[in-house]
């Protein structure tokens, strides 16, 4: 049985939240000289010169609506590298806790449990990219505290299967981390739909990809009001500015828009990989779930240079375990991909 309280670092759940200016005051008042800012204004622009609501609270309700969550469940990070990094703070005691992560995968959790020295244990995903769920049990240890899960997965591009996901979530009593970073791509239904039946589930997602608003730096966490009630308690008090929420509240109200994109997006997802595989340099197009495409082609190193020549930048992934001689490809606008498909067309 998951119980929040068996995991959480002793010292975490001791400690007492930063209490800012802004937590303190309740009300409405007119002049305030509570928090130290420059009350002649700002030289970026009218209300800057104001710290921004900690706790985000219109911008999480105008998400829930779109979500189908309560507020309650949301936390909101300085992209979703804040939520990954916060949650080790949260239950993992440097020098002692572990992770259990699915290589190849995002980088980013390997980095985090290096910064916040948290032992790393991976299990290699199957040759198709998926999970395999009695190897992944048998490296859980009484230290284990959070395994990652993407889904779709980066670099590869594929869904796992949400069978493997259900198994693990009913099988291990940390966290299971489900980045969604990519969900908006597929044409599945986000597991933040069931929250409420997994106490130790944690969803991610991001503004970064099919809401294009990846230089504004919002990520989100989904789960139980416990858990976000932690990560609340330990975020930095102002992490997300102003400017990033007064924008994102502006694109949330563009949602037939975002529609628009995703669908042009597919589309030449589609079409890259219906003529990649026609490609002399090409020997195989992995199925993909989200805006990129992974590609194993004859030789990584040579085509990724000669690329870089013609002014185009892919991403080369041959290194990773399981990505040999693979390059990672973004889906570009109608224009960028027919340059791209020229060029590789091109390359001998």
């Amino acid at each position: 049985m998951f119980n929040l309280n068996d995991i959480i670092r002793p010292n975490v759940l001791k400690m007492k939240p930063y209490s800012s200016a802004r937590d303190e005051f309740k009300g409405t008042a007119s002049v305030f000289l509570d928090a130290n800012e420059n009350n002649l204004g700002s030289l970026a622009g009218e209300k800057y010169n104001r710290y921004p609501d900690p706790h985000q609270k219109s911008l999480k309700a105008r998400i829930a609506e779109i979500k189908g969550v309560q507020p309650e469940q949301i936390f909101l990070g300085n992209g979703s590298d804040e939520a990954i990094d916060l949650l080790f703070r949260m239950v993992c005691r440097p020098g002692q806790d572990s992770m259990l992560h699915l290589p190849p995968t995002y980088g980013m959790y390997e980095v985090s449990a290096n910064l916040n020295d948290v032992a790393l244990d991976a299990v290699q995903l199957t040759e198709d990219f998926q999970l395999p769920v009695e190897e992944v049990l048998l490296h859980v240890k009484p230290t284990t505290k959070i395994i990652f899960i993407c889904s779709p997965n980066n670099p590869t591009g594929n869904l796992i299967e949400p069978e493997s996901i259900e198994d693990i979530l009913r099988s291990f009593n940390g966290l299971v981390v489900l980045d969604e970073a990519y969900i908006d791509f597929a044409d599945v239904r986000s597991w933040t739909a069931r929250l409420d039946q997994f106490p130790n589930l944690v969803v991610l997602q991001t503004f970064s990809k099919a809401w294009g608003m990846a230089g504004l730096r919002l990520g989100l966490a989904f789960a139980s009001a416990e858990i976000i009630s932690v990560l609340d308690k330990i975020k930095p008090p102002y992490n997300i500015n102003e400017a990033t929420q007064e924008l994102a509240l502006q694109a949330l109200e563009r949602e037939e828009a975002l529609k628009d994109m995703i669908e042009e997006i597919v589309q030449e997802r589609e079409l890259l990989m219906e003529a990649l595989p026609d490609m002399p340099a090409v020997e195989q197009v992995y199925p993909s779930d989200a805006n990129f495409i992974l590609v194993k082609v004859k030789d990584a190193n040579s085509l990724y240079n000669y690329l870089l020549d013609k002014g185009i930048v892919v991403r080369n992934r041959s290194s990773l375990p399981g990505c040999e001689a693979c390059l990672r490809i973004s889906v570009g606008t109608l224009e960028e991909n027919q340059k791209l498909l020229k060029a590789i067309a091109e390359f001998n």
